[in-house]
């Protein structure tokens, strides 16, 4: 790369290094980066922790549990409700999109910032506001919302039925303030992307997951404005009293399943590419092989896209639609299987003939799809109507939802940051504790949900507080599946402790590396590490893709400013 000009030449200088300017109030895409990661990483303990007290409350029903007092029906049901959302929107959404679309894609395009900095910073500052509302929310008079992270109305709508006159708002109002964040957020990003790209870096030469931090970036944009209609009735419904969807006012509360779901399912793979798109990355780099079939990669994943807009009415099969429409959106459910597949063969055509390190970075990759594939196949339940009027609502949903999300929120989450950590912090991970950390967590992981299949093939249903009042779901061997599960869940949580330590004992103290430890091809490893404001000493050209290897040493030629004089 023939690299003409230095961050200086091109008008930039350095922020003031005060604290407050540095890593509060900074404009430096990395800093707001790795604001929004630790931001979802404190809203994930947080999310997690109300995991444990509910799954105890299902374990030990009527019973005082470690840690915690028993809970009532309400607040099993604010905890139920608010785990699902923080975990959805403020731990998946700000990680994957948020934090890593924010530290890499300036770095990997060769430029040396977010096109608008500012917004950049204010995005962050709202989404932080969001995440304070919806904490307050939970100690509001009345506590916290408990109508579900779908938030059906009638539950939603009035204090008569959720009792909570001011949580429900403020969890909405949090909501709101979210997608704002991430709306200005993937305008950024998108704008980035098609106008500060490095000389050279055309369209096919784009690492794969920025095209996919782009397409999750457009599909949320064109999806959530429906849902952000919607959310402004219900608000008014809760607040002011009007009665948008109550039926005995003329009101539908099924409008709000469409308006919901039309942008609820479309988020499934807001959040989805991105984590496929860090699978990408780290498999062609622990297989030491070019990436298979780049543009079919590209290709499905727009198509993933653009067919999610189309599949959100398999959530309303027993809501009373017509079955003509039942028969074509459990084909069009079917139909969105297609490009995922395709994706996943992709990346197992990568590893195919590789020779393959597994080091954690990869280990988390590997099981992303494994555990994936898992989710996918049991979604085919769920979308075909048949099968999902039995399974609708009960813990098989649970099951299948987790098995997709938890490989998206949190093994590609753990793989992102262990591949890049070294990138970000100029230190190494501990491997020996990154591979206990992965094998406690996966093993525990799958301990959860396998009996959560089981439970719901049986019939159990979700959201009910203690079945001692439905004899039939509460036989003695579904109760040892609740505790199984519940135990493995203890067992997830300690493993994370693990992680923390290896984290923040690593910031400090781990090992130095290099400007590229993992002997990768892609544009920020050719930036120092951690990179500088600026990100590049002189600012890069572009002349071929991001996986393509090359002799040993080649890279002298690529960057001759590394060239000993």
């Amino acid at each position: 790369m023939s690299l003409p000009a230095t961050a200086h030449d091109v008008g930039l200088s350095h922020e003031a290094r005060s604290f407050w300017s540095r890593y509060v109030f900074s404009t430096d895409h990395k800093v707001i980066g790795l604001q929004y990661m630790f931001t979802g990483m404190v809203m994930a303990l947080i999310g997690g922790f109300m995991a444990y007290v509910f799954r105890m409350q299902l374990a030990f029903p009527d019973q005082v549990v470690p840690l915690y007092g028993l809970v009532t029906a309400r607040e099993y049901n604010a905890l139920v409700t608010n785990h699902g959302s923080i975990m959805i929107f403020w731990v998946a959404m700000p990680v994957l999109i948020a934090g890593l679309g924010n530290f890499l894609i300036p770095l990997m395009i060769g430029c040396d910032d977010m096109v608008f900095p500012r917004l950049n910073r204010l995005s962050y500052q709202i989404f932080f506001v969001s995440a304070v509302i919806l904490l307050l929310s939970l100690a509001a008079p009345g506590g916290g919302f408990g109508g579900a992270w779908t938030a059906y109305p009638p539950l939603s709508a009035s204090a008569q039925y959720n009792h909570t006159p001011w949580g429900a708002p403020l969890w909405l109002l949090a909501v709101a303030l979210e997608f704002v964040a991430f709306l200005l957020g993937g305008i950024n990003f998108t704008v980035t992307v098609m106008n500060a790209r490095a000389p050279g870096m055309t369209a096919m030469r784009i690492p794969i997951v920025v095209w996919m931090i782009v397409i999750a970036s457009l599909v949320f944009m064109a999806s959530v404005g429906p849902l952000v209609a919607g959310a402004v009735m219900l608000l008014l419904d809760q607040v002011v009293g009007t009665r948008f969807y109550d039926p005995k006012a003329g009101g539908d509360p099924l409008l709000w399943q469409h308006l919901f779901w039309f942008f609820g399912h479309p988020e499934v793979y807001v959040v989805l590419l991105p984590a496929t798109g860090v699978v990408a990355e780290i498999i062609t780099v622990f297989a030491r092989k070019k990436l298979f079939a780049y543009k079919t990669i590209l290709g499905t994943s727009i198509a993933t896209g653009i067919i999610s807009f189309f599949v959100w009415a398999h959530h309303q099969f027993v809501a009373g639609i017509d079955p003509r429409m039942a028969h074509l959106f459990t084909i069009t459910t079917l139909l969105i299987s297609i490009p995922l597949a395709e994706m996943m063969f992709a990346f197992i055509a990568t590893l195919y003939g590789g020779s393959i390190e597994l080091a954690t970075p990869m280990l988390w990759a590997l099981a992303f799809i494994a555990e994936f594939l898992i989710g996918g196949v049991t979604g085919i339940f769920l979308g075909a109507n048949a099968t999902d009027i039995y399974f609708h609502d009960t813990y098989f949903v649970v099951a299948h939802f987790h098995y997709t999300f938890f490989p998206i929120a949190i093994i590609a989450t753990f793989a992102a940051i262990t591949y890049w950590f070294p990138k970000m912090f100029g230190r190494r991970l501990n491997e020996t504790l990154g591979q206990w950390h992965f094998w406690g967590t996966i093993v525990s992981f799958n301990a959860i949900f396998i009996p959560l299949f089981l439970t719901g093939a049986a019939g159990q249903h979700r959201r009910i507080y203690s079945y001692e009042s439905f004899p039939q779901l509460s036989t003695p061997w579904l109760n040892q599946l609740a505790v199984l599960a519940t135990v493995a869940l203890i067992v997830l949580l300690i493993f994370q402790v693990i992680f923390l330590a290896n984290f923040f004992w690593s910031m400090r103290r781990g090992e130095p590396v290099g400007a590229n430890p993992w002997n990768a091809n892609t544009l920020e490893w050719s930036a120092p590490s951690p990179p500088p404001h600026g990100n590049f000493a002189t600012m890069p050209t572009v002349y071929r893709g991001p996986y393509e290897y090359g002799v040993p040493d080649r890279e002298l030629d690529y960057w001759p400013q590394h060239v000993p004089s």
